[in-house]
């Protein structure tokens, strides 16, 4: 047999090939785990109806795991502790009438059964309603977050943060946008990671975030891409410093940030409002939608950021930031590579 030349176009089929196979390998595993959940969520069925029926006591879960150790002693997953969880994650569930429903109907799609089990014991024992852990259960469909990064979601609260921004969305943008551009944002922004002294300037604070881009934009939300800070834009002969521009892939739309490191001013939203006309006409091309900003202040009056947001004819979403805890090494680890984001970037001109 001759030698395949290493051409351009063999190269392209062996990329080919491969992305095949890995796409094979992940559904492969999300296959074989929503089979081991499905197991789960009837051995937990089987053994609340049986305690129902026949009365059998607290004894039932340890005589279980005994007997299914014993008779598949190379599979894992029958301790008394995880079946105990089983029984736990059933009854969790069975309560809530969106799950139940879609388990019913088809069972292989119900969300609970794509993410992994120790996700899901996770959400069970830290969110406080089923409305609350079904909201974790999606992002981390979403985000394909390891267990580190679920756990200090929920700890920082981010589904009481998430869509908490106060904006006018409502009045400048088309539904549904105005409803994906709602929860793209949060209130307050969690800055963690940023080691900052207590009279940190808005350099000081653009300049640790920047240099912190990862965590940074994990914090913002899938869908961002960073575009750069103190982007300069050049109106009437006279440059201008936008502190950090992005793009949101989703919103397909470019979107400004402003930071102060003091309390809201109403004189903020002026600044920014020229910002967001300004890229619009400068950046933005016919298939990007409107602009938006995000102004992200140390604090603020609700009331006055209303009335503020009432006189703007830009689309704008006002937040909070505070500096709190240390994030987890492995934070980072849900991240889309940089490949990633410029692909997708890429295929925006393609549609």
């Amino acid at each position: 047999m001759s030698e395949i030349r290493q051409d351009n176009e063999y190269k392209q089929f062996i990329t080919q090939l491969k992305s095949q196979i890995q796409s094979a390998q992940i559904k492969a595993a999300v296959s074989v785990n929503c089979e081991l959940l499905q197991l789960y969520w009837q051995l937990g069925e089987q053994i609340v109806e049986k305690q129902a029926k026949a009365q059998w006591g607290e004894g039932l879960i340890k005589q279980i795991s005994r007997d299914l150790q014993t008779e598949f002693p190379d599979m894992k997953g029958f301790s008394s502790r995880n079946i105990h969880m089983m029984r736990q994650w059933y009854l969790y569930w069975h309560q809530e009438p969106a799950i139940v429903q879609q388990l019913v109907a088809q069972i292989d799609q119900a969300p609970i059964f794509q993410i992994p089990w120790g996700q899901n014991l996770l959400i069970i024992s830290k969110a406080n309603s089923s409305e609350e852990a079904l909201f974790y259960v999606q992002k981390t469909i979403e985000n394909n977050w390891s267990r580190a990064v679920l756990t200090h979601q929920i700890e920082l609260g981010l589904y009481q943060r998430q869509g908490k921004a106060l904006s006018n969305f409502d009045n400048h943008l088309p539904s549904p946008q105005s409803d994906l551009a709602q929860q793209t944002l949060k209130d307050p922004y969690c800055f963690d990671f940023l080691n900052l002294t207590e009279k940190h300037n808005e350099k000081e604070l653009e300049a640790a975030l920047t240099e912190n881009i990862s965590q940074f934009l994990l914090e913002l939300g899938a869908g961002f891409a960073f575009v750069g800070k103190q982007y300069k834009l050049t109106v009437a002969d006279k440059d201008f410093y936008i502190d950090l521009l992005f793009y949101h892939i989703k919103l397909r739309c470019y979107v400004v940030i402003e930071l102060k490191t003091t309390e809201f001013k109403p004189e903020h939203v002026g600044q920014l409002n020229f910002y967001i006309s300004a890229v619009d006409d400068i950046l933005a091309n016919e298939q990007d939608n409107a602009t938006i900003g995000l102004l992200i202040c140390q604090s603020k009056n609700k009331t006055i950021v209303e009335y503020a947001l009432k006189e703007t004819g830009q689309a704008m979403g006002v937040s909070e930031y505070q500096l709190t805890r240390q994030l987890p090494k492995d934070y980072q680890s849900s991240l889309p590579s940089i490949e990633a984001i410029e692909a997708e970037i890429g295929g925006l001109g393609d549609e």
